[in-house]
């Protein structure tokens, strides 16, 4: 992880990340989607602009570009971004009883498999904990399972979304920030 850093995304973030996601969602997925399958889940997933108003969306930069973003939310929506077809909720959760949400989490194919997911993972775990929450929970892509998975998530169900007859293969995902058990490196 050396010489990337990590900070809460600002709006002027805003018009350099859709190129970021798009990059990752068509390179990182090829592995595991169809191309129908690709061109489809961009129905479901992108920024959520919610997320940089609530303060709660980060962007790690290499060298003064954007190479990763992510973040997590207090809201009630699971997944999907700006452009999700699928309903949003934007009702808070209750730190007591709701797992905070890990969301909109995309590296830049460039940099993937090196730290980057992590360091913005481990960055929503920590900030949710301070808010109160001992859980967390997620909409994972297939592509995303191994991280999640070697960072203690555990599988609760496959949730597929279909869009438009097309279905697209996700996992809901949960993790405990009370046990303990955080991102192995």
């Amino acid at each position: 992880m050396a010489g990337f850093a990590i900070r809460v995304a600002e709006d002027r973030d805003l018009p350099a990340l859709p190129a970021l996601i798009a990059a990752a969602v068509g390179t990182l997925q090829k592995s595991f989607l169809t191309d129908a399958q690709i061109e489809a889940s961009r129905a479901i997933m992108g920024l959520d602009t919610q997320l940089v108003r609530d303060g709660t969306y980060f962007v790690v930069e290499c060298e003064g570009r954007l190479i990763g973003c992510g973040g997590w939310s207090k809201r009630a929506t699971l997944y999907g971004g700006d452009n999700s077809v699928h309903a949003r909720d934007p009702a808070l959760l209750d730190p007591t009883r709701d797992p905070a949400r890990v969301r909109a989490m995309y590296t830049h194919p460039e940099f993937a498999r090196r730290g980057v997911a992590k360091l913005i993972l481990l960055s929503c775990e920590t900030a949710a904990a301070a808010e109160g929450f001992t859980r967390v929970g997620l909409m994972a892509t297939l592509s995303g399972v191994p991280l999640y998975e070697v960072s203690a998530y555990h599988a609760l169900a496959p949730n597929p979304v279909d869009v438009n007859g097309v279905e697209i293969p996700l996992i809901r995902m949960e993790k405990s920030l009370i046990t303990g058990s955080m991102p192995r490196a």
